[in-house]
């Protein structure tokens, strides 16, 4: 799953369906989807994660509408590919989706305090990896 992240906006573009959307979960988006999933943006990262996987499909199905709404999409048109797209896409590559939406966010909200970190980083302390950060961490 490739994708392009700019870190500064949190955006990304991933294919889905029936072509390649830009995902962003802008403050407004997190508030949102915090308040519709009742989970904190760093939970469902790490609920996300591949070698985690305890995410509800519908959290999974929220991430990704709310990201594509974020990423300019009309709310309807979003609805309309998370209902299609959600049901004929393998459940695991959808939750790797919603990962990657999620990793972006985070990767633009705290990419500064970590000191530029790629989504990879923020996605590995918000997990609890023991893998070491590429990346100098500040004391």
């Amino acid at each position: 799953m490739d994708g392009a992240v700019s870190n500064r906006h949190g955006a990304i573009d991933l294919d889905f369906g029936d072509g390649t959307y830009t995902f962003r979960l802008a403050l407004a988006q997190i508030e949102e989807l915090e308040g519709r999933t009742e989970r904190g943006l760093f939970t469902l990262a790490r609920d996300l994660h591949p070698d985690i996987r305890t995410v509800r499909t519908g959290h999974i199905v929220e991430v990704l509408r709310i990201g594509l709404i974020g990423g300019g999409l009309a709310p309807t048109k979003a609805l309309q590919l998370t209902r299609r797209y959600g049901e004929a896409t393998p459940l695991d590559e959808l939750r790797d989706l919603a990962y990657a939406v999620v990793v972006a966010a985070l990767a633009r909200a705290h990419g500064e305090e970590q000191g530029g970190a790629s989504g990879e980083e923020v996605a590995a302390e918000t997990t609890g990896s023991t893998s070491p950060l590429s990346t100098p961490q500040p004391s």
